[in-house]
């Protein structure tokens, strides 16, 4: 039997080649094993939206915001989903969560941490020292009085 990671790309193998319906079988299977993969749970909904089942994508969709209720992703789809299927005010409130999360994780995407080996670190440059005049240079554009 093949791992999670594998059954997770080959149900996203299957949804990048519109083969829908196999994606959800595949992904149904990965959330039954375990109910708190974020991504499957994430990709059954997106999953469900392409096959026209929007009540099902917004289902799965709210079981995502549970596994992660803060993820701007999660609202972004849900805003999405509630749209197609007529909601406009749900679609506008999950609209607006989806910018309030970017805004949370706005700037937090910084570089991952330095590797524990020192060799391995990026070689910073080492700046030469500036030095400045004692006295600025007169500025030839003002008066002298």
């Amino acid at each position: 039997m093949p791992d999670s990671q594998q059954q997770y790309d080959e149900a996203m193998f299957a949804f990048s080649q519109g083969d829908y319906a196999a994606a959800i079988a595949r992904l149904q299977g990965l959330v039954a094993q375990d109910p708190n993969n974020f991504d499957a749970q994430l990709a059954l909904g997106m999953a469900c939206f392409r096959l026209g089942d929007y009540a099902r994508a917004i289902l799965e969709g709210h079981k995502a915001e549970k596994l992660k209720p803060h993820e701007q992703l999660v609202h972004t789809n849900l805003s999405l989903f509630y749209m197609k299927a007529g909601d406009k005010k749900l679609a506008e409130h999950h609209g607006l969560q989806a910018r309030i999360a970017g805004w949370r994780t706005e700037g937090k995407e910084s570089e991952p941490p330095p590797p524990s080996d020192p060799e391995l670190q990026v070689a910073k440059p080492k700046l030469a020292p500036v030095s400045l005049p004692g006295k600025f240079p007169d500025m030839p554009w003002k008066k002298k009085t």
